[in-house]
């Protein structure tokens, strides 16, 4: 039997204490802006995570040529990266929840970096599985360590749009990396391999910023009191970490988890066969397919911050969470649909637009699907649930990695792909309605 729940903390206003919700709304205004300095933070890291993530799409004509890599052989080198991601996922979200954001954030970002370094001296298809599964297994510390970083630091009425901003970041890495790879690769005439050396050094800058200036919020001397009043303006929820083995046991863990499973892999599928498919389609190349990329995912930028935005605006207007979620969801899974004539538009920028809305609708989407955890659950679990959905997420993703390269080897065809993709959002978001129809908050006492 799966745990009971009670309908608290989401329902209505997200606020408890004696200030009324007008004497916060307009508090926000005067308070302060530090916590949005954590947020730039978050931003730039995921940025990174997505340079890094993306390289092997952009790169992918490049490597098969110079390695001899099939479709299948190119879809089991992101299975493994997806398995790792899945095991890291999993094992992240719990050490999130024990040593802390700043720290888990800091042990992630070692390890990926590292793999993703390593990716410029393999030889082989089998080193390259095995630098990339080090590469997953870091970056599946990500979003673990960035939304208990927003639980933290922003009030339950603005972790969407919060989210939302740094979720944000993923795009901003996928523009840039078609901008950074040719540059290195053609122009610099420094080859593949040296891509991924030099990416992965720079970004180390990253790493000194986030250890020199995060702090929970109360351990932040550069904090105002009121700007912490604010922060801390939810009710209190309990700091005990819950079990895994009780967590399970959730509906609105598995509303979570499931969600994630229908919907990572059509990212990943985006992520790592949009160079493929505008290639083979248009005829584009390294050089060429940048500006298309480019503007697919300054579209999806739009869509991470406006569903963010949504749902956050719709709770200020007195929607609850549950409703605000979900609506914000719904609209996200009808904007997808267009995808499937993404493989019979007439011209590459037509086939750009379609691509793009879906990509700015999935970052709307799973804006809000990443702040259920938080919506549902005391912080101390946020980590593990979070950590449990990107786990069957990656899963999902494994599972869609060999379909895409089993049906591009046999038939060469997008039209079943893209058939999975358009689809897969609606059934989502029934999925997460029936598990937890009301947002429910947990009962973890």
């Amino acid at each position: 039997m799966m745990a009971t729940t009670k309908a608290t903390g989401t329902g209505g206003t997200g606020f408890g204490g004696a200030q009324s919700e007008a004497q916060i709304a307009a508090a926000a205004s005067t308070i302060g802006r530090y916590r949005w300095v954590i947020c730039a933070l978050l931003f730039a890291a995921t940025a990174i995570n997505y340079v890094d993530r993306q390289m092997i799409g952009v790169l992918k004509p490049t490597i098969s040529k110079d390695l001899g890599w099939s479709e299948t052989t190119y879809a089991d080198v992101i299975f493994w990266f997806q398995a790792a991601y899945a095991l890291g996922y999993l094992s992240f979200g719990k050490i999130v929840d024990v040593v802390g954001a700043r720290i888990g954030y800091s042990i992630a970002f070692v390890i990926w970096t590292a793999g993703h370094i390593l990716c410029g001296f393999v030889n082989t298809a089998f080193q390259f599985s095995l630098a990339r599964a080090l590469l997953g297994i870091g970056e599946s510390g990500n979003f673990p360590a960035g939304i208990k970083a927003v639980t933290e630091w922003f009030p339950a009425k603005e972790r969407a749009l919060a989210t939302g901003v740094f979720n944000a970041g993923a795009n901003i890495g996928a523009v840039v990396t078609p901008l950074v790879v040719p540059w290195i690769v053609i122009d610099m005439g420094l080859g593949w391999r040296m891509a991924f050396v030099i990416t992965g050094l720079f970004s180390f800058i990253w790493l000194f910023a986030w250890i020199a200036i995060y702090r929970r919020p109360r351990e932040q001397p550069r904090l105002s009191a009121d700007e912490l009043a604010y922060i801390e303006s939810d009710p209190a929820d309990p700091v005990k970490p819950i079990a895994w083995s009780k967590l399970i046991r959730y509906r609105e863990t598995w509303a979570f988890a499931l969600g994630k499973f229908l919907i990572d892999p059509i990212w990943w599928l985006f992520l790592f066969w949009t160079p493929d498919f505008l290639g083979k389609t248009y005829n584009l190349d390294l050089k060429s397919f940048g500006p298309p990329l480019i503007v697919i995912y300054l579209i999806s930028d739009l869509g991470s911050v406006a569903g963010g935005w949504s749902s956050s605006r719709l709770m200020k207007r007195g929607f609850t969470a549950n409703a605000a979620r979900k609506l914000t969801m719904l609209v996200c899974a009808i904007l997808v649909m267009p995808i499937f004539f993404a493989q019979y538009a007439s011209s590459v920028w037509l086939a750009v637009a379609i691509v793009g809305l879906a990509t700015a609708a999935h970052q709307a989407f799973s804006a809000n699907l990443y702040t259920l955890p938080s919506d549902m659950f005391p912080r101390a679990a946020v980590g593990s649930v979070i950590g449990i959905g990107g786990t069957v997420g990656a899963i999902g993703g494994m599972l869609m990695a060999k379909f895409t390269g089993y049906i591009l080897e046999t038939t060469g065809s997008y039209t079943p792909i893209f058939a999975v993709a358009g689809s897969t959002y609606l059934i989502a978001v029934i999925v997460i309605h029936l598990l937890s129809p009301r947002l429910a908050r947990v009962d973890a006492a």
